[in-house]
């Protein structure tokens, strides 16, 4: 008997792919970066908490801002399990609204993406936290722009602990 030949019981198989990558159960499709209604985002949206960057070359962020954003988060005490990244560039039709109904979004970061594209009806300047609506915005710079620039880091650090209520 070769290795080419050998034939497992039914039951031996059903053992070794119980975790199939496939889910067969078509009634209820589901990804892990959809939304309800197509927003694509990732994350798990745990504390309701959506992040809106705009990236044309990347499907979220491009690594090193995506690393940047998780030091953010764990900063702030937060992962990816807590938060709903969005691109806007991939999802075109976007709008404040459409979050706050797809995601349930209570609190809104904008990286590099002005209030007026999700056509909110105000504009405030970066870091200055914003309610409407029920919600709380934040507004800031893109990611790289932080990045590169420790004043830009201070910034953006005290306006997250108000955001976050840290200590």
């Amino acid at each position: 008997m070769s290795l080419e030949n050998i034939q497992l019981p039914a039951i031996v198989l059903q053992d070794l792919f119980k975790n199939s990558l496939v889910e067969l159960n078509t009634a209820t499709p589901k990804t892990a970066a959809a939304g309800p209604a197509g927003i694509s985002f990732l994350g798990n949206n745990q504390k309701q908490v959506t992040i809106v960057a705009s990236r044309e070359n990347a499907l979220y962020l491009p690594d090193d801002e995506l690393d940047f954003l998780m030091g953010i988060l764990a900063a702030c005490k937060l992962s990816m399990a807590d938060v709903a990244l969005v691109n806007m560039a991939k999802n075109n039709t976007l709008n404040y609204t459409g979050i706050t109904e797809q995601l349930g979004a209570e609190k809104m970061i904008l990286f590099g993406v002005d209030p007026l594209q999700l056509q909110l009806p105000l504009q405030f300047p970066h870091y200055q936290l914003q309610k409407f609506n029920e919600q709380v915005y934040l507004s800031a710079p893109a990611l790289n722009i932080i990045a590169a620039d420790k004043a830009e880091k201070g910034k953006l650090w005290n306006c997250l602990k108000q955001f976050f209520s840290l200590a």
